[in-house]
């Protein structure tokens, strides 16, 4: 279903990683702590173990090692070990090893699916608010509708990411999104009803997106498999957009807009059908509710995650990059103009991030360690938009294009925050906390394109670019030493007492 763009995510282990204690279930009777800071640590500690999965029936699928066994209560501080790694030298590894648990295969094909209908579907749609209109306004406000509800939709309905079970949130995501297509194609609808319906299937966007990050941990265990399926569903997302735009381009040559539009209620359906099929129906995180609203979970949700100062400074180092780094690809074609360059020059400028940003997720999921891939996180996030300083000389395409590949590798640090964020958020925190993440992710990278905009309406684009690198890579330093004093968190607990979450601290 919806389109899952974040470019970043989560948090592998260092070597001064601390445990965190296991959670607390909800209805336990257990009284609440004050709300109370989490203290930075210092020093070497064990590391984690792994959460048991949440109740419900075993996976069939895969070789029995790809199973999370239930970590005993007197070993609160086992290694932590991948759940799905292999028992003998002899099985898959790497990505491998993702793709043979068949729950992720079910996800996976239904993220491809939902993907390009979402892709097809805008370019489709922004051509038939413009054959309607003849409005260049009207047609580009259809394109950035996608962006603009994020925000809203993902803090006020991030509840339901926890309240209800995941695959009936997906499946149903999936089908409001077909819904809301199936009406757009049809001849009466006016263009006012297409903008409307283009909101909801973005306000659905982050609920989907977050759900199915939290239930990744449920397929996928919290270790190393779960950074590698996420890592692919990026690298996905990613190349969709290059190839999306490409498809849906080919189709309108020999279909009318409307047509399709019509073939993406196929591609959402189909999803749909994947997730209800290929996936387990696993019980709710919160367990309904307790008689608490939608909107007031979903606000607790919101003032827990980000009242924690490790998750909220784990969040932001998700957040800033994208605000700098989309400066470039905001004003690829104004600074083809200003070199004097043309539309396949420009094309180039336009593909040289994400084909930097494949590369590198791609050799760091495949030949880096779990540890090499967490000791990465930080000097790359500081140092990922210092590429972008090469502006200031207002190079030419080559080697603008060098540059932007050098950026794009610089995201790569994601792979590496994805394990440290689903160790320090609680699991039944989750669905909320990353629902949270992305809507924050989109709503700031449309945020950064605005800015980059107005700034080159006073400064050369060259120049602006490059500042958008320097001013970045300042407000980077700052954050990575924030996120190097909290240190690796206490994981936060949450109780729920007649609807409410409460704030426990672990220890």
């Amino acid at each position: 279903m919806p389109r899952d763009t974040d470019p970043l995510p989560g948090r592998p282990r260092e070597a001064t990683d601390t445990p965190s204690d296991r959670q607390v279930p909800p209805g336990t009777g257990t009284p609440p702590a004050p709300r109370t800071a989490s203290p930075a640590t210092t020093g070497p500690a064990p590391l984690p173990a792994p959460h048991p999965e949440r109740a419900g029936p075993p996976d069939p699928s895969g070789p029995p090692a790809l199973r999370v066994p239930d970590a005993p209560a007197t070993a609160p501080h086992a290694p932590l070990t991948a759940p799905d790694a292999p028992a003998t030298a002899g099985g898959p590894r790497g990505y491998g090893a993702v793709f043979a648990v068949r729950e992720f295969r079910a996800v996976f094909a239904a993220h491809l699916l939902s993907l390009l209908g979402v892709v097809v579907s805008e370019l489709a749609l922004t051509v038939l608010v413009y054959d309607l209109t003849a409005s260049p306004l009207l047609s580009a406000l259809t394109f950035a509708l996608g962006m603009l509800p994020y925000l809203v939709g993902g803090t006020l309905f991030a509840g339901i990411a926890d309240r209800y079970p995941a695959r009936r949130v997906l499946v149903t995501c999936d089908l409001i999104c077909a819904g809301c297509v199936a009406v757009m194609v049809l001849p009466g609808t006016p263009v006012a009803g297409l903008l409307v319906l283009r909101c909801l299937v973005a306000a659905v966007s982050p609920v989907f997106t977050g759900t199915r990050m939290a239930a990744l941990t449920d397929i996928l265990g919290e270790g190393d498999l779960f950074v590698l399926g996420r890592s692919l569903l990026r690298i996905v997302s990613q190349s969709a957009l290059l190839a999306g735009f490409g498809v849906g381009g080919l189709l309108l040559a020999v279909v009318s807009p409307r047509g399709a539009i019509t073939i993406t209620v196929a591609t959402f359906l189909c999803s749909a059908a994947l997730l209800r099929l290929g996936t387990r129906d696993r019980p709710a995180r919160t367990g309904g509710g307790a008689g608490g609203t939608l909107l007031k979970e979903s606000l607790s949700g919101a003032r827990l995650v980000f009242g924690h100062r490790r998750i909220r400074a784990l969040i932001l180092l998700f957040w800033l990059p994208p605000v700098f780094v989309v400066a470039p690809e905001a004003l690829a074609a104004p600074y083809a103009d200003e070199i004097g360059v043309g539309s396949t020059a420009l094309g180039l400028l336009m593909c040289a991030m994400p084909v930097g940003s494949i590369a590198a997720e791609l050799y760091a999921g495949a030949a880096l360690s779990p540890r090499s891939r967490s000791l990465i996180v930080l000097p790359l996030a500081a140092a990922g938009l210092l590429p972008l300083v090469l502006y200031g000389f207002r190079p030419g395409v080559a080697l603008a294009a060098v540059a932007l590949v050098l950026a794009g590798a610089g995201s790569a640090y994601v792979i590496g925050l994805d394990q440290w964020f689903v160790e320090a958020v609680p699991d039944e925190l989750r669905g909320r906390a990353m629902t949270l993440l992305t809507a924050g992710l989109m709503t700031l990278q449309g945020v950064g394109m605005a800015l980059a905009g107005l700034a080159a309406e006073f400064f050369p684009v060259h120049q602006v670019v490059a500042g958008a690198g320097v001013l970045g890579t300042l407000c980077l330093l700052l954050l990575v030493a924030e996120v190097r004093r909290t240190g690796p968190s206490h994981r936060i607990r949450t109780e729920v007492r007649d609807g409410e979450d409460r704030h426990v601290t672990s220890r």
